[in-house]
């Protein structure tokens, strides 16, 4: 029989029976499918099974200036990013003065945070959800939804994490006062700027009302800021200049009746800057009629009248009458961050402890920056022994200089009070300080043992100081934690850190630097105080529009410079807004 015959047979088989014939084809074309296969690798084996990448989870607390700098600045793709936070942007905070009195509104100082990672590379969800416990040991987060959602409370859930990164910043520090969180506003968050400005508005149509007397109206128009830092100060001088500048012109008859109180417990308000910013300051709102109550601690706050204390005084308390009360005295510690303290042993402390890498202490997978934790900088007393042993490398028992300058810039790096101390004593070089302890003797015939060695040095770790819980210092480590995430496998491999005295080897990074950039404090009336590295200051209308350009330029898009923007332009132009809405 020939293959047309065959061919023929089959093909009447195939119409009788259609299932058997769309077997067999299926069996041939994936019978050729391996065949191919097999000769394209060499072998008639079993193809090999591809490992999936399992890529390492990062999960993030907090949107913040720490939380979100890290996010921008991540851009390693062997990471599973997931954040979760009870807000669902990023809210540039130094700008909250200026939205309690219209200057700038509210959704022009924030960027969603979905807006922000949808423009990476890599995979980032988010989550509006806060967590409630953190569980280091099996490493675990528990969250539940959003606080002023409807399902407060409801579908709690638990996060896995291969690296935990906590920005959750910090809370108003009330230092337990009685009355403070019934009857004062806070300044941390929009929402509190929003509520500020409803207040005050509402303070000046109560003030309004044909039936009150002379004095409840001087009660409900007096406005108290407790705390002179630079939030209370620069909400004091927004308040001035909303209410001489806009809120006189449409409240004419209670001009004569509005007063600003700021209370602060030193002797002077912007402890933080340098003296003559400090003077100016003082001096210009006592020009501008704001009451500035030194030295005076509040003890109690009622609905009406908040006590205060004079420090160094009696014992006498003093009574104030008042409208509304602003508390701004510096940053506290979330619930659910002091409970983690306390089950990781640092419950005596007032943030988390890390090293200089921004790792918890005893929390290897677990990092923290921005106001929620604080560096705890080694000291060189602790290592002198060590310092000592690795730069003597000849075994000689005693240091010289030259020894000493092989290993300098590795010391300044793990300990950086050195460096600070040899500016402070303005000494040109390291020698200058071996030198102290040696006496008078020729720099390069210098030779120390390890007690004149220990003298040398004893006096440094005194330059050890805080970084300053600011949105710049919380900035810089979101960058830095991110940097090195993107470089962690290569780090494994070409380490880049200064020498560990304590063990042999290298870290993988250099440890966090903060670098200062300056400090602004506007003052009100077009005027501000800058202070900027290398003991520059500037106080006037010209730091005023360098306040201007710094800010425009350090919001975090263009669309919330081009907002800000016209919102100053708006109000130089049609004044503040009054409206409650």
């Amino acid at each position: 029989m020939n293959s047309l015959s065959l061919l023929k047979r089959a093909s009447r088989y195939f119409d009788d029976y259609p299932s058997l014939a769309k077997l067999v084809v299926v069996c041939t074309i994936s019978g050729g499918g391996y065949v191919a296969y097999a000769d394209a690798n060499g072998t008639g084996g079993s193809p090999p099974v591809l490992e999936e990448i399992k890529k390492k989870k990062v999960v993030v607390l907090g949107t913040g200036w720490a939380g979100t700098s890290f996010l921008k600045k991540l851009d390693n793709p062997s990471y599973d990013v997931q954040v979760i936070s009870p807000r669902n942007y990023f809210a540039f905070t130094p700008l909250l003065p200026s939205v309690t009195c219209g200057t700038v509104e509210a959704r022009s100082i924030v960027e969603p945070i979905r807006s922000i990672v949808r423009k990476k590379s890599i995979d980032v969800k988010y989550w509006e959800a806060e967590c409630f416990k953190i569980d280091a040991e099996n490493k675990k987060v528990h969250c539940r939804p959003n606080p002023d959602s409807s399902q407060n409370g409801k579908e709690e859930f638990v996060v896995d994490y291969d690296y935990l990164v906590i920005a959750m910043g910090g809370c108003p520090n009330t230092f337990n006062t009685p009355g403070v969180v019934e009857n004062c506003n806070f300044l941390k968050e929009v929402e509190d700027a929003q509520q500020i400005r409803q207040s005050v508005i509402n303070s000046f149509e109560k003030a309004s009302l044909p039936t009150l007397s002379d004095e409840e109206r001087k009660r409900i128009l007096h406005f108290v800021i407790v705390g002179g830092g630079p939030t209370g100060v620069e909400f004091a001088a927004e308040l001035h200049d909303f209410v001489n500048e806009d809120l006189v012109k449409l409240y004419p008859a209670a001009k004569d009746f509005v007063k600003i109180t700021l209370l602060e417990a030193s002797d002077h308000i912007l402890n933080m800057f340098d003296k003559r910013i400090t003077d100016f300051a003082e001096s210009k709102f006592q020009r501008d009629g704001i009451d500035m109550k030194l030295g005076s601690m509040v003890v109690k706050v009622s609905d009406k009248e908040i006590s205060t204390k004079v420090r160094g005084n009696s014992g006498e308390i003093t009574t104030i009458p008042y409208g509304m009360v602003v508390w701004s005295t510096g940053i506290g510690t979330h619930p659910v961050i002091r409970d983690f303290m306390q089950k990781i042993g640092q419950s005596n402390r007032r943030a988390l402890a890390t090293d200089e890498w921004l790792r918890v202490e005893g929390c290897g997978s677990i990092y923290a920056l921005g106001d929620c934790a604080t560096i705890n900088q080694r000291k060189v007393m602790e290592d002198i022994a060590a310092i000592f042993k690795k730069a003597d490398k000849d075994n000689s028992g005693t240091l010289t200089v030259k020894e000493f300058r092989e290993v300098i810039k590795d010391i300044c790096e793990r300990y950086p009070q050195l460096e600070l101390y040899l500016k402070s004593k303005k000494m040109r070089d390291i020698a200058d300080l071996l030198k102290m302890a040696k006496g008078d003797v020729a720099k390069e015939a210098i030779e120390l043992n390890i007690e004149e060695f220990k003298k040398a040095l004893s006096e440094v770790d005194s330059q050890m100081k805080n970084h300053p819980a600011t949105a710049q210092v919380a900035a810089q480590q979101g960058t830095y934690l991110a940097k090195c995430f993107n470089r962690m496998e290569e780090a494994e491999k070409n380490p880049e850190g200064p020498i560990r005295f304590r063990e042999e080897g290298r870290h993988r990074f250099r440890p966090f630097r903060y670098k200062h950039l300056g400090q602004f404090a506007p003052l009100g009336g077009e005027q501000a105080a800058a202070q900027l590295p290398g003991d520059w200051v500037s106080i006037g209308r010209s730091s005023q529009w360098l306040w201007y350009s710094v800010y425009a330029s350090k919001l975090v898009s263009w669309r919330t410079r081009v907002l800000v923007v016209s919102d100053w332009t708006r109000r130089s132009v049609f004044g503040r807004d009054s409206s409650r809405i």
